[in-house]
């Protein structure tokens, strides 16, 4: 397994800071898991004089002083130096130092003048300096207030803001075995995602049942309460976010639905799906076609598939698990499962679209819906061309109805091209378990339409 991978756009602007002759700021936020840590790690591997300071919740004297053992131990002067924030990062910055602090906001909660310390190094101090600070943290909220908003203290001062999210589909498909097939890869991304942590967690000698019961399924597994973690280090009253989220991840979508399941009233709602939008863990989904700030179809979806998997299965369920032990992966989740992945496997076709159709230049990827009329994936280019396909995640193979669907559908897409012509429809169809000889006869018929297996997608999505 390999112990870093992708990240390389995020690793090169961290170096480029480094090599700064100038003194410069960095903010890498997130929430927990995603890899943080080890970024900043990896990105400080060949600079033998960084100082990188893990916080802890402890209080501030004794974070301070067990700041100023770290960074002695590279700059050995600083014993000497006024313990305080101020005078300890002031002389590391006339060492033209490289200080990443991780968990950042530990540090803010027991003094919260820090912020503005570093606001008054940069605005006055730092004009002779190239030393670099690297403020790591995986309270958004926090993160946001010292150093992101604009009435932060350090607003403006940063030169990098790196806001780290799931990893890709390819990158986090190096955590596996090449010889893995398409079909477990999509399975593992529908459940695990792209955080590192949890696809640490898998074992890729194990089936994918044996490792949703062991890490999640189990009482005493791993991620089993993951989510609930991760919420609460986050939101101080999280009863009815988790209750919106787990509306969500049971397919009610819409504002007017999530109100009616949650109980909460439609007008306070907006609240709430802000703060779960700010914290990265849902966004606000609209057809391919329409923009966010003016449709009126928008759908909530959860970004991380891990969290919408145990919101889906897990949440409210932890003792319907334990009654059925180690069967409850083949009795509770198995029969639902590829209709779970669906979702995923829709997101993954249309990543893969651009790599699947080169000789157009694809300038929006998403799907389209309009009351009983949907298309799984839509393509938007620069030419005439519209891109429309369907997707089918199921043992069976995809047959000609699925076709007929999409073109009923597709028709009833309104999309007018730059140049201001008639939209020209090219048709692609993807699919778990191959498609129907009449499907397969239609595509060597027709050259509007094309048929995607599961090692195609795979293949383009990895290329």
């Amino acid at each position: 397994m390999p112990e870093f991978v992708n990240r390389t756009a995020e690793l090169s602007r961290l170096s480029a800071l480094y090599e700064s002759d100038e003194a410069e700021l960095a903010v890498v936020f997130g929430r927990r898991r995603l890899g943080k840590t080890a970024l900043v790690k990896q990105s400080l591997a060949e600079y033998d004089e960084a100082v990188i300071f893990q916080a802890k919740q402890k209080t501030s004297a004794l974070q301070l002083q067990q700041f100023v053992d770290v960074a002695s131990d590279v700059y050995p002067g600083l014993t000497r130096i006024r313990q305080e924030w101020d005078a300890v990062l002031g002389y590391l910055a006339d060492q033209d130092a490289i200080v990443a602090l991780d968990e950042f906001p530990y540090l803010v909660e027991q003094d919260e003048s820090l912020p503005s310390v570093l606001q008054a190094m940069f605005d006055h101090e730092l004009d002779d300096s190239s030393a670099t600070f690297v403020l790591v943290g995986s309270s958004i909220s926090m993160m946001e207030e010292a150093a992101l908003l604009g009435n932060s203290p350090l607003y403006g001062r940063s030169s990098l803001k790196l806001d780290i999210r799931q990893l890709p589909f390819d990158a986090a498909m190096k955590f596996f075995s090449a010889t893995q097939t398409p079909e477990k890869q999509v399975f593992t991304w529908g459940v695990f995602g792209g955080v590192p942590y949890y696809l640490e967690e898998v074992d890729p000698a194990a089936s994918l049942g044996a490792n949703i019961q062991r890490t999640i399924l189990s009482r005493h597994g791993t991620l089993h309460d993951e989510p609930d973690y991760v919420l609460r280090m986050e939101l101080t009253e999280p009863t009815r976010y988790f209750s919106i989220l787990e509306a969500i991840a049971g397919g009610r979508t819409s504002r007017n639905e999530i109100a009616g399941t949650t109980g909460i009233d439609y007008n306070q709602l907006s609240t709430y799906l802000n703060r779960l939008s700010r914290l990265r863990l849902i966004d606000q989904h609209v057809p391919v076609t329409e923009q966010k700030e003016r449709t009126k179809r928008s759908r909530y979806r959860i970004r991380d598939p891990f969290f919408r998997f145990w919101f889906h299965f897990v949440y409210g369920n932890g003792d319907r698990y334990e009654d059925f032990g180690d069967n409850a992966y083949e009795t509770l989740i198995e029969p639902e499962l590829a209709d779970f992945v669906s979702e995923s496997f829709e997101g993954l076709c249309c990543a893969a679209l651009r790599t699947l159709y080169p000789q157009h230049t694809i300038t929006d990827v998403g799907q389209w819906w309009y009351r009983e009329h949907e298309v799984d994936v839509v393509g938007l280019t620069t030419d005439d061309t519209l891109l429309v396909g369907e997707c089918k995640f199921q043992r069976s193979p995809l047959d000609y109805d699925a076709f007929s669907t999409l073109q009923t559908h597709a028709d009833e897409l309104r999309w007018t091209p730059a140049n201001g012509g008639t939209p020209t429809q090219e048709y692609a169809l993807f699919s778990r378990s191959g498609f129907t000889p009449a499907v397969e006869d239609a595509a060597e018929n027709r050259t509007d339409l094309q048929l995607f297996d599961l090692e195609e997608i795979v293949t383009a999505l990895q290329s």
